[in-house]
């Protein structure tokens, strides 16, 4: 574990965590308004991506004190790359937040391609992105975070013993849905957005199928996920596949009698412009107090 950097947030300070596997993590720690003058512990919600996130997302602590809403006081931890690895962090993050086994799927190999045809991609890239999808282990990144990162942060910051959370975005939303499949018992709600499951043949759809149905003394985490409606009714055909793909999630789910753990909602966005109105929905509906 590195030493604490400040960075340029406001509230927020900058880590830089070696984990045990060798790899190493940029997290930026936001703390909410008031949290100098509080002895409260707080839950901790971690949130992915954080290279591209961490300017969405961070900066929306301030809600908890919006007297309008009523979303439960946290510590925002925000994870993503360091170093060289943080200039190619939309490739890197295929090893780590999509499950072992996940099939790429024929429309991502599509866009992959019609990519390269344009000169959006050079061949370079497109081998580079689909060698990390060769090799993801969205196992070894969650032990990450349960195992070693979460109890690094509980011996220097005031975390409370439950009422953590989770936010993943596109191939941090498939993170989420696996994280919530696996309840490993840390988290108390998760959030995904528009999750990356980009192929019918999906690892989330084969574990939803051994999902039993919930017991009476079950306590599984809430599970908050959206879609926007360029991906549903769009031009695009992988972002139309996905979309279809997320619904069957959802079907799967209700079957499953999960209907009760399950929230959700439709923005009139893109993939891209999504990602905030996807985490404050998630906010609003799963963090409340």
């Amino acid at each position: 574990m590195s030493g604490l950097l400040h960075g340029c947030l406001q509230d927020t300070e900058y880590l830089e965590v070696t984990a045990k596997s060798g790899r190493r993590y940029a997290v930026w720690v936001t703390t909410p308004p008031g949290y100098a003058d509080s002895t409260e512990p707080l839950p901790l919600l971690y949130v992915l991506d954080g290279n591209w996130t961490v300017g969405f997302t961070a900066p929306l602590i301030v809600t908890q004190a919006d007297p309008y809403l009523t979303i439960a006081p946290y510590i925002q931890v925000t994870i993503g790359y360091a170093g060289e690895e943080a200039d190619n962090w939309a490739q890197i993050r295929n090893r780590d937040l999509v499950p072992p086994g996940e099939p790429a799927g024929d429309t991502m190999l599509a866009t992959l391609e019609s990519a390269r045809e344009s000169g959006a991609m050079t061949q370079e890239q497109v081998d580079a992105y689909l060698a990390e999808l060769a090799e993801c282990r969205a196992d070894l990144f969650l032990d990450f975070l349960t195992d070693e990162l979460h109890p690094h942060l509980r011996s220097r910051l005031r975390v409370s013993d439950s009422g953590h959370g989770l936010f993943g975005y596109s191939y941090g939303g498939l993170f989420a849905l696996y994280t919530w499949l696996r309840d490993t018992g840390l988290f108390a709600s998760i959030g995904a957005g528009s999750p990356g499951v980009a192929s019918t043949d999906s690892q989330i759809l084969t574990l939803l199928d051994a999902l039993p149905e919930p017991t009476e003394e079950e306590a599984a985490p809430r599970l908050h996920i959206t879609l926007n409606e360029a991906e549903l009714l769009g031009e695009i055909p992988f972002y139309r596949g996905m979309a279809r793909n997320v619904l069957a999630v959802v079907e799967q789910l209700h079957a499953k009698g999960r209907s009760e753990q399950v929230t959700h909602a439709l923005f009139q966005e893109t993939h891209v412009t999504g990602v905030q109105a996807s985490f404050l929905s998630y906010l609003k509906t799963a963090h409340g107090r």
